[in-house]
């Protein structure tokens, strides 16, 4: 069985635990980056969904360019085989190509999220 880590960092993250117990995916749930990165020493995932946020006026110390950044730094490091799938609202979907740039993305999908379109890229 396959994990997910599922970093939730606001009420506009879906809840898709019933697609992923249907795709036979064991689900981590996480409230923080900070949290989730702690546990990737200790249990590396093959899924990782978590939500964009870009680093608007310097709200992540200038050197990040959203959220995910130290996250994502910390996972190629201790799950590098991992995919992750970033969903980002209407306000960051400009910005994403940013993260793209820097770390390899699997999927980008939109908020609100239409769950075939997760389906399809946990499928992929």
């Amino acid at each position: 069985m396959s994990l997910l880590y599922s970093i939730i960092e606001s009420p506009a993250h879906p809840d898709l635990s019933g697609l992923y117990h249907e795709l036979r995916l064991r689900e981590l749930k996480f409230t923080s980056q900070r949290k989730a990165i702690a546990h990737l020493k200790k249990e590396a995932p093959d899924w990782v969904v978590a939500e964009f946020f870009y680093g608007y006026g310097n709200n992540y110390a200038g050197i990040n360019v959203s959220n995910l950044d130290v996250f994502l730094h910390s996972q190629r490091k201790y799950a590098p085989d991992a995919r992750v799938i970033v969903l980002a609202g209407p306000q960051d979907r400009p910005h994403v190509d940013k993260l793209t740039a820097l770390f390899d993305i699997h999927a980008v999908l939109p908020l609100p999220l239409d769950t075939g379109e997760m389906r399809q890229a946990l499928a992929t």
